[in-house]
């Protein structure tokens, strides 16, 4: 993520997730750790490509213990333009619990770290609802979005749904309400499918934002698929 430069070139995002894992929802694994591996055609965080478009390597692991809390880190390669950070490393942690049958609760609070660029290092408070394993609200705050000293607000709704085949299907819609950091609010959105093979899964993912993104961000927000390759438990 890279709100400095917003005005110009951004890079801020996280995770259609695709950064850590929020806790464990999935059946519970023999051991308290999972990791994963992954490899992206372009690193995007809330619709806006973090490695000027480029392919990047992504590595978390994540400790999860019975009574629901966890911690992790993840980390991915990114580039804002020369002498900018390359590398992005995130902590966190967080609670996980079921309210019923059919409501999953998630906090979480993650710390975005540049060690090249400390500067642009922030926290964030995400909270997440998932209904009946399918339908999820999300909503996020900063207080100091990467940096800049200013409050933001992000919103997202998505769903999972199987497919035939041991295909999977995801969809969300987000609205970051980031006026005070970077000038202007904006829409993200993506659809994508999935399927794992073992420890193996491929994702191919349509993802964009509206135009108030790309009048922040550029070519950096413009529509896109995103192939991910990942191997983790």
């Amino acid at each position: 993520m890279k709100p400095s430069k917003l005005a110009a070139s951004l890079a801020v995002v996280l995770s259609a997730v695709p950064f850590a894992s929020f806790a464990q929802d999935a059946e519970e694994e023999s051991s308290p750790f999972t990791w994963s591996v992954s490899a992206v055609s372009d690193y995007v965080w809330r619709g806006v490509s973090q490695t000027n478009e480029d392919p990047t390597a992504q590595a978390g692991l994540t400790y999860s213990h019975d009574s629901g809390f966890y911690a992790g880190v993840w980390g991915s390669g990114v580039d804002f333009g020369p002498g900018d950070p390359s590398v992005e490393v995130d902590g966190f942690v967080g609670y996980n619990t079921d309210f019923s049958d059919s409501v999953n609760f998630d906090v979480m609070i993650n710390r975005y770290m540049y060690p090249d660029a400390g500067g642009l290092n922030f926290n964030e408070l995400i909270t997440k609802f998932t209904f009946i394993d399918t339908y999820s609200l999300l909503v996020a705050y900063s207080d100091d979005f990467g940096g800049t000293d200013e409050d933001a607000w992000y919103f997202n709704a998505g769903g999972s749904w199987e497919l035939p085949h041991e295909f999977g299907l995801s969809a969300g819609v987000g609205y970051n309400m980031t006026d005070d950091a970077l000038g202007d609010d904006y829409l993200d959105w993506n659809i994508g499918v999935s399927r794992s093979w073992g420890l193996f899964t491929a994702g191919l993912s349509y993802v964009g934002t509206d135009g108030s993104g790309t009048d922040l961000f550029g070519d950096l927000a413009d529509d896109r698929v995103v192939l991910t390759l990942t191997v983790g438990n």
